[in-house]
């Protein structure tokens, strides 16, 4: 059985930092790419970053600078550290078995049959 567990979000002002790990179990990480996706109120959906099989790693262009995201093999665990955060980066963020969104100027998807979602965990920037 395939399961995510996302914490770390909370409460920041702007400026502020905050770093989301991901526990997954069912679902080996290794040679295997893994997603964030966000969505705020009222918005679509979107990939975040990817963390692809060889480690390569993408982000969509409004992040680009501010968050990381890294990975832990022997622990299955998935991290995103981000700074600089801004009130537009207000969302949910789920991580995901599978990448997809627009990195580089460009549709990546990297998808291995299964689509597994986190419950999520809420990120309010605010002053």
């Amino acid at each position: 059985q395939v399961k995510l567990v996302e914490s770390g979000g909370g409460s920041v002002q702007p400026g502020g930092s905050l770093r989301l790990s991901c526990a997954v179990s069912g679902f080996s990480l290794d040679g295997r790419a893994i997603g964030w996706f966000r969505q705020a109120p009222g918005k679509e959906r979107e990939g975040v970053s990817c963390i692809d099989d060889d480690d390569t790693t993408y982000y969509t262009d409004s992040v680009k600078g501010r968050f990381t995201v890294s990975r832990d093999i022997a622990k299955n665990m998935v991290y995103l550290q981000m700074n600089g955060l801004k009130p537009e980066d207000t969302a949910d963020y789920y991580c995901v078995t599978r990448c997809g969104g627009y990195f580089n100027g460009a549709y990546y998807s990297r998808f291995y049959g299964m689509d597994y979602w986190g419950e999520g965990t809420l990120v309010n920037v605010s002053s």
